[in-house]
């Protein structure tokens, strides 16, 4: 699951239910059907078009918009939507996803139900097409009742009506016991970057910067933890020829997809972050933090809203494999101030990334929402 349905689960999960009965519409069947039935909440299946569904955010253009939005595939749609959310009483369209809010906007004006959209991506120039980023800034002015976003970052960047309900909900973490961290040799330490595979998220990046640390710290070990999705194979394959180039294989470990983070990052000195463009919120990040890890990360979107320089962990400038090298370098090599960070970094998480503060957030939101409606 990508971390937008993760987020979606939590949430969902966490709603006081003395106040809110939450149904929740899918797409198309897969884990997050099973996770959400299995919590106990009511989920329905509506299958939308295999091309609207595998239409990715990063392939939409001019002539992708103009093929996928076939109008009555999109008014079928909503209407099927509509029509469900009349039968069924509901009071609140809660959306969460770029597609989901094209049909979830138009369902909600059919049925004359407000729609809180729940904004997940940046929506500016460098994310999405430019033709995509300004319509779903218009959209996002005119279609919702409300808006909320997963950071100031986000929300800034999309910048919805100041007449409209808004806010930040980040996506929070839930409480878990305190994992036991495993003592990592300081002269084999490992340095993980975890996160789907994929060229916006800067794993080349981070090889380069490995392998400058090596040159320093020929032991240390460097995890690339996740898997390409969406046609991303082919990165995949120059990151391994990059390795090779830069004569760090026996040192860089492809770990794939993994299901148990927090128990991966026990064994692990630090976590790396290397987004080339704005990251919207920085998950992996919290999650690092979470298990008193220091990180370095890149300065884009909402990361200096998570770590806080100098104090959680090291920000660097977006593309700069040397600046990022420096900075891993200057934790490793002094692990008390790499404690310290860890440290910090947990409290922070604890206060401000729970899940019972996004909940706070956002229950303040649906409110203002339903007010006005």
């Amino acid at each position: 699951m990508g971390g937008g349905e993760i987020a979606l689960l939590n949430l969902v999960g966490a709603l006081d239910r003395s106040r809110y009965l939450p149904t929740v519409l899918l797409a198309s069947d897969g884990p997050l059907v099973a996770k959400l039935r299995a919590a106990g909440i009511p989920t329905e299946v509506f299958p939308l078009g295999k091309e609207l569904v595998d239409t990715q955010k990063d392939g939409l253009g001019v002539r992708s918009l103009l093929k996928i939005t076939q109008i009555f595939d999109w008014i079928r749609y909503a209407v099927r939507i509509a029509r469900y959310a009349r039968k069924e009483n509901i009071d609140l369209i809660h959306t969460n996803s770029l597609k989901s809010d094209v049909y979830g906007g138009v369902a909600g004006r059919l049925a004359r139900i407000p729609v809180l959209w729940h904004v997940r991506d940046n929506i500016d120039g460098n994310y999405l097409p430019a033709a995509a980023a300004a319509a779903f800034r218009f959209l996002a002015r005119t279609v919702p009742t409300g808006v909320v976003a997963n950071s100031h970052s986000t929300l800034r960047v999309l910048a919805p009506s100041a007449k409209k309900p808004s806010g930040v909900v980040y996506s929070g973490m839930l409480e878990r016991p305190v994992l036991e961290t495993t003592t990592v040799s300081s002269e084999a330490p490992v340095v993980a970057l975890i996160g789907r595979i994929a060229e916006w998220k800067g794993q080349h990046i981070f090889l380069r910067a490995a392998a400058e640390v090596l040159r320093s710290l020929p032991h240390a070990r460097f995890w690339i933890v996740g898997a390409p999705l969406f046609g991303e194979f082919e990165y995949e394959k120059s990151l391994r020829l990059l390795a090779a180039d830069l004569g760090i294989t026996d040192r860089v470990e492809f770990l794939g997809f993994q299901g148990d983070i927090p128990n991966l990052l026990k064994g692990v000195t630090l976590v790396a972050h290397a987004s080339c463009l704005g990251e919207p919120f920085g998950q992996v990040v919290v999650e690092g933090m979470a298990a008193g890890k220091p990180v370095v990360a890149t300065d884009g979107g909402a990361l200096p809203e998570v770590v806080v320089d100098g104090e959680t962990g090291l920000l660097v400038p977006m593309g700069d494999a040397p600046a990022m090298a420096q900075a891993i370098l200057a934790i490793l090599n002094d692990p008390a101030r790499g404690e310290a960070m860890g440290q910090a970094g947990r409290r922070r998480v604890q206060e401000r990334f729970m899940i019972q503060h996004s909940m706070a957030s956002l229950e303040k939101v649906y409110g203002e929402v339903l007010t006005k409606s």
